[in-house]
């Protein structure tokens, strides 16, 4: 199984990654520009990274793989299963939709990255990561786990990435993914709505949704044990 990385490096997988670890053959790796934002000097699009996962598969020389992505991840993992339909077994997203929605909670954090600096621990981003998780999150240890892993990637990447999905729509080219498909979504995700989630469920000709309830867009990393429980059996299937 492969997984993209995402905002906040490949850690913030690891809960995740680590429990699937314990029945399958797992490989996590950063996507472009995680641990150098000078790579932002040369620049790549949503395409380059697409191209990046498919020489990542040549040189493990892995020939039909479960692809898992999250989020941003998860848009990769999309885009890769479009183009390459038959370089994959199954498929598995969570936190993703058809099209990129520009609301006003992402044309704030669009604005906010890409024009002001931002300390690590700020009222603003402290409020941002409560919507990752879908609601008023106590700072206990996991808040301080995503807090930490998400500032390991630089701001600028992030701005980056933003831009990158903007204007995306794939609901035209949903219809090329041959690979079943399983899509998790958290039921307090409010960045993806209900009618993006639908469009992509009925585009892809092969897909099952999984709802996720009481969890957010962060529900790889606050409930990765019932994503677990649907995994296994869909990869074995």
């Amino acid at each position: 199984m492969l997984i993209p990385g995402l905002g906040g490096g490949s850690e913030l997988l690891g809960p995740l990654a680590s429990s699937l670890a314990t029945t399958h053959r797992v490989f996590r790796y950063q996507l472009r520009g995680e641990n150098d934002c000078f790579v932002l000097r040369h620049p790549f699009d949503l395409d380059d990274l697409v191209e990046d996962l498919a020489e990542l598969l040549d040189a493990l020389r892995l020939e039909s793989p479960t692809i898992m992505g999250v989020s941003f991840g998860g848009i990769i993992a999309l885009k890769f299963a479009i183009r390459y339909p038959y370089r994959l077994d199954r498929l598995i997203v969570q936190g993703v939709g058809a099209r990129y929605e520009r609301g006003l909670i992402q044309q704030i954090a669009s604005t906010v990255l890409s024009r002001f600096p931002l300390p690590a621990d700020s009222p603003f981003v402290n409020q941002f990561f409560n919507l990752l998780f879908g609601g008023k999150q106590k700072r206990d240890a996991l808040f301080e786990f995503v807090t930490r892993q998400i500032w390991q990637t630089d701001q600028s990447v992030m701005a980056h990435r933003f831009r990158l999905v903007e204007g995306l729509d794939l609901e035209d080219q949903l219809p090329r993914i041959k690979a079943p498909t399983l899509v998790f979504s958290g039921d307090r995700d409010v960045f993806v709505s209900p009618q993006s989630l639908t469009r992509l469920c009925d585009g892809i000709p092969n897909a099952r949704l999984m709802r996720l309830p009481n969890c957010g867009h962060l529900a790889f990393v606050t409930r990765p044990e019932a994503m677990v429980t649907s995994v296994a059996p869909f990869v074995d299937a």
